[in-house]
């Protein structure tokens, strides 16, 4: 166990027990409070029988004040006095206020070392974890391109090749490389993302140019696929961000369409935008394996995969939607995911500000 992780166990300890010792404090002060006043009123009722003895010996009333100021006689009736009975009582609610209002704050600032120490506990294990995640993916994923990678360069070492056979091979080995670059990326993107290493600029974008190029990328993958990737945007929507940030939230959330529609053997990516409100919308519908509607919120967490496997050939870290909801969060914006169940296609929604002034 880290040195670290002993001394935060050790301190959660130490102030467990100090709240359980100051909470026997407070009760052992109501305690030693009530046997007090237990005693000075057992004191009070010894004085007012004793003054009542001295009656009933023929002492003169005055006398008998004098020796005992605390106790008034009314009508030969030696008693406690009032003001004395209500001074006693109200000295005692006094320390009750006293101990409990001390009590109280010692006991929320040691609630509150808890509360603190255990959010560090929590934080650091889900830290480990998700090493342990990123770990079992990193090792997973560069482990079949690589194995790609060493088939294909063996394949050309053993024997001449046909150009079309070499040409076949080369395709692969730069696919491989292009996933190895993708997913590198993705994690020094995410890395950067958490660390507030990103400077976004904020201009008018032209949504339309803007989505038809990422379209453009991908829609030989797309056909390949047997995946329609369709756009329609009306032209002259402006949005207010960063033209990188944006190239890369629609880059990431389309890719994440197409792999979720691979799986089923083909279907359809469709992308559309409205305005309204001062916003600007982006949607992308996709015929895909869908999700859970409980898990839309889990979609951006960092290594989020719910259906990256389902068949599929799609090779990913679960940081592309982590990056979209970071980078749209630094735009002003926002990214929400819709589904109604799994089978059932999603739906992603994009939304910047809209810019103050549309450009022709």
């Amino acid at each position: 166990m880290k040195a670290t992780r002993v001394f935060q166990l050790t301190a959660l300890a130490l102030v467990v027990v100090s709240a359980v010792q100051v909470g026997w404090w407070l009760l052992d002060q109501q305690a030693y409070t009530l046997e007090k006043v237990q005693a000075v009123r057992t004191l009070y009722a010894g004085e007012a029988r004793a003054a009542q003895a001295l009656l009933a010996a023929g002492v003169e009333e005055a006398r008998v004040r004098e020796l005992l100021p605390d106790i008034e006689i009314d009508a030969g009736q030696a008693a406690l006095a009032p003001a004395v009975e209500r001074s006693l009582e109200s000295e005692a609610a006094r320390r009750y206020r006293q101990y409990a209002w001390e009590g109280s704050f010692f006991l929320l600032a040691l609630a509150a070392c808890i509360a603190v120490i255990a959010r560090a506990l929590r934080a650091e294990a889900r830290v480990h974890a998700e090493q342990d995640d990123f770990l079992a993916l990193v090792s997973h994923q560069f482990k079949t391109p690589l194995a790609s990678l060493q088939l294909s360069l063996e394949t050309m070492a053993l024997r001449p090749l046909a150009p079309e056979q070499s040409r076949t091979l080369i395709e692969r080995m730069l696919a491989d490389l292009a996933r190895m670059e993708m997913m590198v990326t993705q994690i020094l993107e995410s890395v950067r993302l958490e660390r507030g290493r990103v400077d976004l600029k904020s201009e008018p974008v032209e949504l339309a140019g803007a989505v038809a190029r990422v379209v453009g990328v991908l829609e030989e993958r797309a056909r390949g696929q047997r995946i329609a990737l369709t756009s329609d945007i009306a032209p002259g929507l402006y949005v207010l961000t960063d033209p990188l940030a944006l190239d890369v939230v629609v880059r990431n959330v389309l890719e994440n369409a197409l792999a979720a529609v691979s799986p089923v053997g083909g279907g359809s990516v469709a992308v559309s935008a409205r305005a309204g409100d001062g916003e600007v919308a982006l949607a992308v519908r996709d015929s895909g394996v869908g999700f859970r509607p409980a898990d839309g919120a889990r979609l951006f967490h960092k290594f989020s995969r719910l259906h990256p496997g389902g068949g599929s050939g799609h090779y990913g870290t679960g940081l592309g939607l982590y990056i979209v909801q970071r980078l749209m969060h630094l735009a002003q914006g926002r990214v929400t995911a819709e589904s109604a169940g799994v089978g059932q296609g999603a739906c992603f929604v994009l939304t910047w500000p809209a810019a103050p002034v549309s450009r022709p």
